[in-house]
């Protein structure tokens, strides 16, 4: 019983009076607000300057958390030399699709209207456009008496009609080595049949280069053959104003997206590209927005823009015309010519000029993009026509219109790395209001732990009084209003 009444006492311990804490106390300025002094009007002053220092702190600590919560970051620029760098894949398309001597009659009959070359009522059309050997092997194609037409796929046409890189290839160097037709792989975009070099798909890994300079990259000589290009006398997707190929330099990991990222190469010029490679590093959200997620695509195992962008047009296709184009990955049909016409080649045109808010393709995190330099020079000159003619046995105008060198290397070997990194931390946060509340009241977190230490004292004393008062009381209605030897100790030592 003893050591019952001991315990209660020693929890109800009166904590120390409020003077005696704030001269204790690490937290400046409380020691001359709460003194035994009687002099108010100091005492006064001290209370403005403190609680105007505490409000300046409020401020300020208010700032710094807003600031924090806009997650700002910085961008850091570097550039870093090495000894050997991974080569890009180089794509590339003939700006025509289809070889004007492989279309065939069946193809003219299901296809001809799609290529503007005849009419609804398979009728060659604008016959005064047309030049007159043109015209003639086109009568022939276009006689469709007693004609009984086949069954038509367009991959296969796309397939069998594109420009064959055997016949376009007339020189091909890497590093100064010898390169053939068996080095390029082919892939379909939407400007049909297209090559790829040092793609690393083939079994052997992407090709090293260990220099910079001209010499040091892929060099190939093109006929971009004009004479196959079809005959053009309307507007259409499949067909073509331009002569040339269409180039894009990619990453390994990136497939091609030509159509909207390649650069142009005329004939008749020999075209050097000088490359840098930039690796781009984005923050994820709340400080950036590149996609850290995995990629949710049923097409590609890695992301990137123009993964993304494939995969979303290739399923806005399929949503509205139930099928999908030669350049398309997936297992829906090919689209026939006549949804090409009707239904696909709209749609696209659509999704990629107007409408912006179904295909929101977010940027990775990751990014390997190349920088480029062109330059170019007339070629063949007037000293070495003569000789490129005799060589490939063409006309010096053949030359002229139909040969163009392209030459791709890197700079130097070196690369930009551009990283995305956060401004504002929470170390930082934490040390802009430590730093400011050790200016404005010299105060620390262990200050703040002296305060809801004494805070805790006092409420725990206030507690225990309240709790021994409704004890004396429930006794008091029991025992009536005779007051015991333990109490007047109780009210002795509370006195004290």
């Amino acid at each position: 019983m003893d050591l019952k009444v001991n315990s209660e006492e020693m929890d109800c311990n009166q904590p120390s009076a409020i003077e005696v804490f704030a001269h204790n106390s690490t937290l400046h300025g409380i020691s001359h607000i709460f003194t035994y002094e009687r002099v108010w009007i100091k005492r006064c002053i001290w209370v403005v300057f403190f609680l105007g220092s505490l409000t300046l702190l409020l401020l300020m600590c208010v700032d710094r958390i807003h600031f924090y919560l806009e997650y700002p970051h910085v961008t850091q620029l570097d550039e870093i030399a090495t000894p050997k760098m991974v080569f890009p894949v180089v794509t590339f398309c003939n700006l025509n699709s289809f070889r004007f001597s492989h279309v065939t009659r069946n193809d003219l009959y299901h296809a001809g209207e799609l290529l503007a070359l005849l009419n609804q009522r398979y009728e060659i059309r604008d016959t005064h456009l047309v030049e007159d050997s043109v015209l003639e092997a086109l009568k022939v194609k276009a006689d469709f008496h007693n004609f009984k037409p086949r069954p038509f796929n367009m991959r296969e046409f796309y397939d069998r009609t594109g420009h064959d890189i055997k016949d376009m290839l007339l020189a091909c160097h890497f590093r100064g080595a010898e390169c053939t037709a068996e080095d390029f792989q082919v892939v379909f975009t939407r400007y049909g049949k297209c090559y790829m070099f040092n793609t690393g798909s083939d079994g052997h890994n992407p090709r090293i280069t260990n220099k910079g300079g001209m010499g040091n990259g892929l060099e190939i000589m093109l006929d971009i053959q004009q004479d196959e290009y079809l005959p053009v006398w309307g507007e259409t997707d499949e067909t073509s104003f331009e002569a040339g190929i269409k180039v894009q330099i990619h990453s390994q990991q990136e497939p091609p997206f030509i159509d909207q990222l390649g650069f142009g190469v005329a004939p008749g010029f020999q075209t050097f590209v000088s490359c840098q490679e930039q690796r781009l590093m984005y923050l994820p959200p709340p400080w950036g927005d590149c996609k850290v997620t995995p990629v949710d695509s049923e097409f590609f195992e890695s992301y990137s823009m123009s993964a993304c962008r494939i995969d979303c047009e290739t399923r806005y296709l399929v949503e509205n015309c139930n099928c999908r184009m030669v350049h398309m990955p997936g297992e829906a049909p090919y689209c026939t010519p006549e949804l090409y016409k009707e239904c696909a080649d709209p749609a696209l045109d659509f999704l990629v000029e107007r409408d912006n808010d179904f295909c929101v393709c977010d940027t990775p995190c990751n990014v390997t993009r190349y920088n480029k330099e062109l330059s170019f020079v007339k070629i063949p000159s007037k000293a070495s026509a003569k000789y490129l003619a005799k060589k490939h046995n063409k006309s010096e105008q053949y030359i002229t219109d139909n040969i163009l060198v392209l030459d791709i290397f890197f700079e130097a070997l070196n690369y930009e790395t551009i990283e995305q990194k956060k401004a504002y931390e929470v170390a930082g946060l934490l040390g802009d209001i430590g730093g400011q509340m050790g200016l404005f009241i010299g105060a620390s977190i262990l200050t703040i732990l002296e305060l809801f230490d004494y805070i805790y004292e006092v409420i725990r004393y206030k507690l225990c009084r309240c709790s021994d008062k409704k004890h004396k009381h429930s006794n008091s209605n029991d025992q009536g209003a005779v007051l015991s030897l333990d109490d007047v100790k109780c009210h002795v030592s509370n006195f004290h």
